[in-house]
């Protein structure tokens, strides 16, 4: 038995057919009304955990720089003098806060951003 005989051209427009329907099947536009509108509801959740985020990050950004900005300046500038009345290791407070202790808590700050943002991220399902 022999099979339809077809010139190379029409065998290519065949294939090109095929390659047509197999890309509409995949289209959007041949999916169920019901699937497209579930699409749409989670495209609006994630919009929604996403300003959440940013609300939080921002929240947690400001509270850090208001700690830092309250023990390197409070701390060193402000309340040295009520400070100076305690010492710590012979030194008084105020002028180990100015010279040693503002360090100290921005990089115990910087450890607790670390760790706060990778919270944040798993909660809102932002991580990598």
């Amino acid at each position: 038995m022999r099979g339809p005989s077809l010139s190379r051209e029409s065998w290519t427009k065949v294939d090109l057919y095929i390659g047509q329907a197999l890309n509409r099947s995949d289209a959007a536009v041949n999916l169920p009304f019901k699937a497209i509108r579930e699409d749409s509801v989670v495209s609006e959740k994630k919009e929604t955990d996403a300003k959440g985020y940013w609300a939080a990050t921002i929240r947690l950004t400001l509270t850090l720089l208001a700690i830092w900005f309250v023990v390197s300046y409070g701390a060193g500038i402000l309340f040295r003098e009520f400070l100076d009345q305690f010492a710590i290791g012979g030194a008084p407070l105020g002028f180990w806060f100015a010279q040693q202790g503002s360090i100290y808590v921005f990089v115990a700050l910087i450890f607790y951003y670390c760790f706060a943002m990778a919270r944040l991220e798993r909660k809102y399902g932002v991580e990598d």
